[in-house]
């Protein structure tokens, strides 16, 4: 076992294998843990949609981030693919919203306004012929649609093995194993208990999603965090979709493999991981109102993973109080794939010069102190 690097991270999710990234880039040795592996949490199994402009937060205190760590998404794809040999299949993506009745359009022109503002992005509303033009498919009795363009999407497994691949060209080495403790120096971290054995490091990162409450008895402070179950079921239609559709409850993320990801459930069931038949049933219910065809599609898999949720609802990014060489990176909630790159290089421009021009200030963990 490597008992000995400059910087431990615990958590093998995007915002950690991100500040492996990051880090590796600049020189700086690093050890990432992981207990079950890189992306076997909520990194691997979300539908890895990149949108910037809508969520909780945003638009609002998450929205500087989100636009930066896009950016980041669109700087770093090629360079990233190519030092990882990991093909993640970054590609733009549009949205197309479906009313069934009048009071669907409200919101549907709350997006319309928000896509509009933005340069690179924009909204444009369809007629029920227009939509069904664009997607035969569809549910006849929809009234009204609107496309919004700008966004992205990835696949959120291969994207994060891709974040680690490459930090690990770079010199960055795994552990799988599960961290127990820390072992503490003042006001600083020497190290990690990890299967029983110490671990010695510069500086250590939380990165462990809903698990970074565990690191409250470590430190004696406070990580209001708190898994929130999410259910995905990927099918795969007689005829591919061209496009990502919403509405009726379901939503419809087309993806390069051909596959139908039917997202998704929010329920809250503590760190319970297991999928269910009354979510399945749930979503593929709403897909099939919204698009009677996929009744002939098959089932290719059904998944559950836990979202890390924090008590306000924003990410914890920073220098963990009290502690001079801790710092914390978790929280992102449904935004993780997204948030992922912006919360990595904050840290680790954190660690190796002691400042960030990310937009990560008001998400400092001392806000709960």
């Amino acid at each position: 076992m490597t008992n000995i690097t400059d910087v431990l991270i615990i958590g093998g999710g995007a915002a950690g294998c991100a500040a492996a990234y990051f880090l590796s880039k600049n020189k700086v040795n690093v050890t990432l843990v992981e207990r079950e592996g890189i992306a076997s949490q909520a990194s691997g199994y979300n539908a890895g949609g990149l949108n910037p402009m809508q969520g909780v937060g945003i638009p609002g205190p998450i929205s500087a981030l989100a636009k930066e760590s896009f950016r980041i998404h669109k700087a770093f794809s090629s360079e990233l693919q190519e030092e990882s040999g990991v093909e993640f299949h970054p590609a733009p993506v549009d949205m197309i919203d479906v009313a069934f009745q009048e009071s669907d359009i409200s919101d549907m022109s709350i997006t319309k306004d928000i896509f509009d503002a933005v340069e690179g992005f924009s909204a444009q509303w369809l007629e029920s012929s227009e939509l069904l033009k664009l997607e035969p498919n569809l549910n006849p009795q929809a009234i009204k649609g609107l496309i919004s363009k700008g966004n992205s999407c990835l696949s959120g497994f291969e994207f994060t093995t891709a974040l680690f691949k490459a930090s690990e060209h770079m010199g960055a080495s795994l552990l799988i194993g599960e961290a127990t403790e820390v072992i503490l120096n003042g006001d600083k971290t020497i190290g990690v208990i990890i299967n029983g054995e110490p671990v010695y490091c510069g500086a250590l990162i939380i990165a462990t999603g809903p698990w970074s409450v565990e690191a409250e008895g470590w430190l004696n402070i406070s990580i209001p965090i708190r898994p929130v179950k999410g259910e995905i079921v990927r099918i795969k239609p007689q005829t591919p979709l061209a496009h990502d559709f919403s509405g009726t409850g379901a939503t419809l993320y087309h993806r390069a493999n051909g596959l139908v990801w039917v997202g998704a459930t929010e329920t809250e069931e503590g760190f319970n991981k297991e999928p269910t038949t009354s979510a399945k049933d749930k979503l593929l219910g709403s897909a099939f109102k919204l698009m009677p065809s996929l009744k002939d599609a098959e089932i290719v898999k059904h998944t559950a993973c836990l979202r890390p949720i924090t008590v306000d609802g924003l990410p914890i990014i920073g220098n963990a109080p009290g502690w001079e060489n801790v710092y914390l990176a978790t929280g992102a909630g449904r935004k993780g794939i997204l948030l992922g790159p912006g919360i990595g290089k904050a840290i680790a421009d954190l660690i190796t010069l002691g400042k960030t021009d990310m937009s990560v200030d008001q998400f400092t963990p001392d806000r709960f102190s």
